[in-house]
């Protein structure tokens, strides 16, 4: 759309986007490096684990989106203290054989970390806000999902929400346009890929929304939604530490780069 377009909409479309649960998993392609989740476990050890604790991450702040969106850091805050349940789920299907871990059943919690792009196995430069899970995934509750996270092929996220606070930002210097210019005097230095913003000459800043599940992908809305980490936990089937679990260790070559 021209930014007349998305100016004379622009309340129809800030309504649809309130009213809308979004899934942020329409791809918009970003430069990555390569960043493969390391497989390591001890020699001899058995690789049939029961249980899966992964560390992923849902979502993550100061991208421009397929929407024309870009997350706002401090979006979660409000959403995160009023959080009563929230799901892992498989690509957004609210469905009991798409559950990954439900939080009123499982071990599932909700963080925000402060994170580099490249950290994260993206080309851009600064930091993000990133909506991590921790989640432990058991066997029995999605075969298939937990069987894709041991062998390390789940590497893009995606959250589901509702939005909140959202403000239209354009780059035009008419003074019918004064509102959404100031809007993008205050935003677009937050923006990572400016080449986005710059090229369309506007774009959505949302700086609340309300969580309601985050999935595993295929792909994701941006590719900062990587899975970080995966411990594989199997019962130590000797005598001697017969109630002691073992883990096989899955981990990102840079999960200690902040």
């Amino acid at each position: 759309m021209t930014i007349e377009e998305v100016f004379k909409n622009k309340d129809l479309i800030l309504t649809k986007k309130k009213l809308a649960l979004k899934r942020g998993d329409v791809v918009l392609n970003i430069s990555t490096t390569e960043n493969p989740i390391v497989v390591t476990k001890s020699e001899g050890e058995e690789n049939n684990p029961d249980l899966l604790k992964v560390k992923v991450v849902i979502n993550t702040t100061n991208i421009i989106d397929s929407h024309m969106d870009c997350h706002i850091k401090g979006i979660w805050k409000k959403s995160l203290s009023e959080l009563k349940q929230v799901f892992l789920l498989q690509e957004h299907e609210m469905e009991f054989d798409k559950i990954i871990a439900d939080s009123t059943i499982d071990k599932l919690s909700v963080n925000i970390e402060n994170r580099t792009f490249k950290s994260l196995g993206l080309e851009l430069e600064g930091s993000t806000e990133a909506l991590v899970f921790d989640a432990e995934i058991k066997r029995d509750v999605n075969p298939y999902m937990f069987d894709l996270y041991k062998k390390g092929r789940v590497n893009q996220h995606s959250v589901g929400m509702r939005y909140v606070k959202i403000f239209l930002c354009i780059n035009k210097e008419d003074a019918m346009y004064s509102s959404e210019k100031a809007n993008w005097n205050k935003y677009y230095p937050q923006v990572a890929n400016k080449d986005v913003a710059d090229a369309k000459g506007y774009f959505w800043a949302v700086t609340e929304a309300q969580i309601v599940e985050g999935s595993a992908v295929v792909k994701g809305s941006n590719d900062a939604t990587p899975t970080l980490s995966i411990e594989a936990v199997t019962e130590n089937t000797s005598n001697e530490n017969k109630n002691e679990p073992t883990t096989v260790t899955q981990e990102k070559k840079n999960y200690l780069y902040y």
